[in-house]
């Protein structure tokens, strides 16, 4: 395997329910009603796209907000937690990128969340991966389509020039899955706290505990 591609935030740092009360402060902050319960927005998780998420639930409930603007505050509170917090890395991730630098692999960070998003996750994790651990970075402004559209990847594998079959994918949710795999890369579903119930067609492997990638996807490879 020539590259591996680290496809979301939360294959990084598990930040689910941190997004979850972003939300929920974010609502609070625009004089709206709503809380997200868990398990609610575990099922949410299925389809990606933050801002989507609040105008299907209004549509849901028969109201008109602008969802665009309860993104935005949600990501700045996000954004302000993340940069205070202590969020560790996953397990297995920081051995997995070491191995990849170490066998001379391209590692890449490839996401369709915005790159304030990328640059606040970067931050808080710098002390365990340095930026310019990763030999190429991808956000939503790189691309004119999110994931599930193959796009993100499709650029990536021209840019780098390699085969998809030479490319190992981590993605975390059913939609970077799809875009992955649609790309034609092989892909591990790292899934989270909140999506560990979620099926993900099209993935190579599905881990939860700890990112481990298999001898049949990357020989010699050591935990």
């Amino acid at each position: 395997m020539k590259a591996l591609l680290f496809g979301s935030i939360g294959t990084l740092i598990e930040t689910s329910e941190l997004q979850r009360n972003a939300f929920n402060l974010a609502f609070q902050a625009h004089g709206l009603d709503w809380h997200w319960e868990r398990t609610a927005y575990s099922d949410m998780l299925r389809d990606a796209g933050g801002a989507d998420r609040v105008m299907r639930y209004a549509d849901r409930r028969g109201q008109q907000v602008d969802a665009a603007r309860i993104h935005q505050s949600k990501s700045r509170i996000f954004q302000t937690a993340l940069r205070h917090g202590t969020l560790p890395l996953r397990p297995g991730v920081i051995d997995t990128m070491r191995y990849a630098k170490d066998t001379g692999m391209t590692l890449g960070f490839v996401t369709t969340t915005s790159r304030a998003n990328v640059e606040a996750v970067l931050e808080a994790t710098a002390r365990s991966v340095p930026v310019d651990l990763f030999d190429i970075v991808m956000t939503r402004s790189d691309v004119n389509q999110p994931k599930p559209d193959p796009a993100c990847y499709q650029q990536v594998i021209a840019k780098l020039e390699l085969q998809p079959a030479d490319i190992i994918a981590v993605e975390d949710n059913p939609d970077g899955v799809t875009a992955a795999s649609t790309a034609g890369l092989r892909t591990i579903a790292f899934m989270g706290e909140n999506t560990r119930d979620h099926r993900v067609p099209g993935a190579t492997a599905v881990l939860t505990d700890r990112l481990e990638i298999d001898a049949a996807l990357l020989p010699n490879y050591a935990a």
